[in-house]
């Protein structure tokens, strides 16, 4: 409900690695836990000094000693702070992508709107440190009939051409009521066959926590659900 602080996002990297019990004094490389991705917390360039703050003591000899190389950051496309996250973080991106066409990026990513796809794409090229090394992560939810055709697969083929990318085709999370189905498995192969034939590395992400209706998406639908569900004071406020 509101932007977590620097400290509270270093807290959670600590719980972690306090769970794991991963406190030895090994290179960070062997340790359990290695690799950062801020993800699935809301767009973490609505909270941007917060994030650097905390990726920047997380990346410190001095705090975990984490190469930037090991942080990606997810965003949905604020393409102003874009270039600011490669000066003042410098880790790798990924972006939630989903669509080839601003018509239906606009319904799946609303903020499109504002930043079309054309001008996140503009941004991306311009990404300072590009590499093969480091490439960015282009993630693309499978949803069937609406973005999961072989046109769709050579469009994003035509759009990302010149950008060291790879994409992650990510099969949908249905829950009750879901107004999207995940495509076949037929058809995400098929995709993700035309997208590797042009060069692109296209792993399907395996879906996790379904059987217990907590994989991507589907807890917040279930809060939302309950939510809605509890009474309300007078002051409209849930109780």
């Amino acid at each position: 409900m509101r932007n977590l602080t620097a400290g509270e996002i270093v807290a959670q990297i600590l719980v972690a690695r306090d769970d794991l019990t991963d406190w030895d004094n090994s290179p960070f490389d062997s340790r359990m836990l290695s690799t950062i991705v801020v993800m699935g917390m809301g767009e973490p360039l609505y909270n941007f000094d917060a994030v650097r703050d905390a990726m920047k003591i997380a990346m410190d000899g001095e705090g975990l000693s984490l190469s930037r190389r090991r942080i990606t950051l997810s965003t949905s496309g604020v393409v102003p702070q874009i270039a600011k996250t490669a000066q003042e973080i410098g880790c790798l991106l990924a972006v939630s992508f989903h669509a080839t066409t601003d018509d239906v990026r606009d319904a799946l990513v609303p903020i499109n709107k504002k930043w079309p796809i054309a001008v996140l794409l503009e941004a991306l090229r311009s990404y300072p440190k590009l590499s093969n090394s480091e490439r960015i992560t282009f993630e693309y939810v499978m949803l069937k009939g609406i973005n999961d055709s072989d046109d769709d697969a050579r469009r994003l083929v035509q759009l990302i051409r010149g950008i060291p990318a790879k994409i992650n085709l990510i099969p949908f999370n249905e829950w009750p009521g879901a107004p999207y189905q995940r495509s076949d498995r037929d058809r995400i192969n098929a995709f993700a066959d035309i997208i590797y034939k042009a060069g692109y590395a296209s792993p399907v992400r395996k879906p996790r926590g379904e059987d217990i209706m907590a994989a991507g998406g589907q807890l917040k639908s279930a809060s939302v659900r309950a939510r809605k569900s509890r009474p309300q004071s007078r002051a409209g406020v849930g109780l």
